[in-house]
């Protein structure tokens, strides 16, 4: 029974989701948008750390790489069909990830997260020092892609609640695909690699073709919410490819709980929604300028007594009914 619910939970959630559009309000639409995005940005990268045992510190090449192909590919003032763009952002970043991989996947520990961020800082001084993507001013995307069957557009992606729902079902889509993968032989192989990469590779297992594809799969769906992130915003700029943004979503994975796919979806709402409190002058007044100062406090407290994240108050309250009946 317990399972059962387990089960059930997550599309529970996600059938709440689908109704928040119904209160109304563009702000919070747009806010809980931006959490969904960053959901699916975390539960990438934590593909990468919680499973694979790899930590990057140049994850945010991939998403702001998809945001600029998306503004590469978009006419000035013509919309451009989400059905090909989409795939063809995801390919990039796939791509720029399967070559990146055959190389810094050759390092381990320290190293490794120092070649992932010079890899990002590399694409990032791509895109600010030259005219490619607009320079450091970026560039903006004046018309949302098209979501059309034939002459009928399916979707608005200029309404707010027409896009939150899309970004909720990539979000889902994300996350049944990472469970599935999870779940295979593929997955327990990787966590196998986690725990014990020489065991495994004295086992037979191909560790660096099983890390290879992981570490693919994470840059390929970190650009479905960089491709997400732009369409939302309508403008790209070197930024979103910075260290800063990687530290971002790799405190969102350690606030929610690595290893733990929804632990990624409850940090994102936890970072999110902390980010717009702590930041807002009408109740902290010239404090909420320093908001990264309180966040670093609060993530640093997780850090000390919640060892597993958010996510593991839940897997605690889970666990304590089966505890106390086994008490009795």
């Amino acid at each position: 029974m317990n399972s059962r619910l387990t089960q059930l939970l997550p599309w529970v959630v996600v059938g709440v989701l689908a109704l928040f559009p119904l209160v109304d309000s563009p702000f919070y639409i747009q806010l809980m948008t931006k959490v969904l995005i960053m959901a699916i940005f975390a539960m990438s990268l934590d593909l990468l750390v919680g499973y694979t045992g790899l930590v990057s510190f140049g994850h945010a090449a991939y998403f702001g790489l998809a945001g600029y192909a998306l503004a590469l590919m978009t006419p000035k003032y013509e919309a451009v069909s989400l059905w090909w763009s989409l795939p063809a952002a995801i390919g990039v970043c796939a791509l720029f990830a399967l070559i990146t991989g055959l190389l810094v996947l050759r390092t381990r520990g320290i190293y490794f997260i120092m070649v992932t961020l010079a890899f990002a800082q590399m694409l990032f001084f791509v895109f600010h020092d030259t005219k490619l993507g607009g320079g450091s001013d970026g560039a903006y995307i004046y018309v949302k892609p098209a979501m059309k069957l034939g002459g009928f557009e399916l979707v608005n992606l200029e309404k707010a609640d027409q896009f939150y729902w899309l970004a909720l079902v990539l979000m889902a889509a994300t996350y049944l695909l990472l469970h599935r993968v999870l779940g295979s032989s593929f997955g327990r192989a990787l966590v196998g690699i986690k725990v014990n990469e020489h065991r495994m590779r004295a086992l037979g297992f191909p560790v660096f073709r099983y890390q290879l594809a992981s570490f693919t799969l994470s840059g390929s769906l970190a650009g479905i919410a960089g491709y997400l992130a732009a369409v939302q915003y309508g403008f790209v700029n070197p930024e979103i490819l910075s260290w800063h943004q990687s530290g971002a979503v790799l405190m969102i994975v350690i606030l929610g709980g690595m290893g733990t796919l929804y632990g990624s979806v409850i940090g994102a709402f936890a970072f999110v929604i902390l980010q717009e409190v702590l930041s807002n002058q009408a109740w902290f007044g010239i404090a909420a300028k320093h908001w990264q100062l309180a966040m670093g406090i609060f993530i640093m407290l997780v850090a000390l007594y919640l060892p597993q994240g958010l996510a593991g108050l839940a897997r605690n309250f889970r666990s304590k009914p089966v505890a106390e009946a086994g008490d009795e």
